[in-house]
C-alpha cells in the first residue's frame, strides 16, 4: 500500500510527459496532496476546480440510473490531457487521482494504466 506522497511521486515519474498530479477529496474540493505544476498550472486550483467535473458526472449518472462506476474522465486540451480517476473501494470513497500530461510527450493509454495501478495501491 502507498501513501499519498508516494502515489504522487509514482504518478509524476511513471507517466511520461506528466506536468502535475494531485489526490483530491471531491466532497470538500480539497487536495490531499499535489506535486508538479507551474506558474501557468496551479495544481491546487486545478484540483479544486475539477471537483465540480466529478460531482457533475456522478450527479448525471445518478439521474440516469446508471449503476456502473466511473473509471476515468478525460479532458483534452490543445496541448494537455487532464486525466481524472475516482478512487474505488472503501478507503478512497470521495477521492480522485488527477494527472495533467503534456499532450505532445505523453502516451495516454500508458498513463491510464499507471493511474489504475496507483489507485490500487493507494492507502488513505
Amino acid at each position: 500500500m502507498a501513501s499519498v506522497e508516494v502515489s504522487l511521486k509514482e504518478m509524476m515519474t511513471e507517466a511520461e510527459g506528466a506536468l502535475g498530479a494531485a489526490v483530491v477529496d471531491y466532497t470538500s474540493g480539497m487536495a490531499l496532496g499535489t506535486l508538479g505544476g507551474s506558474k501557468d498550472l496551479d495544481m491546487t486550483v486545478a484540483a479544486a476546480g475539477n471537483t465540480d467535473v466529478v460531482r457533475a458526472k456522478v450527479r448525471a449518472m445518478e439521474q440516469l440510473g446508471l449503476k456502473s462506476q466511473i473509471e476515468d474522465i478525460l479532458i483534452t486540451l490543445g496541448n494537455q490531457y487532464h486525466l481524472i480517476r475516482p478512487v474505488a473501494g472503501r478507503s478512497g470513497n470521495g477521492l480522485f487521482l488527477y494527472l495533467v500530461l503534456d499532450r505532445a510527450r505523453s502516451n495516454l493509454a500508458m498513463a491510464r494504466h499507471h493511474l489504475k495501478r496507483v489507485e490500487g495501491q493507494l492507502e488513505i
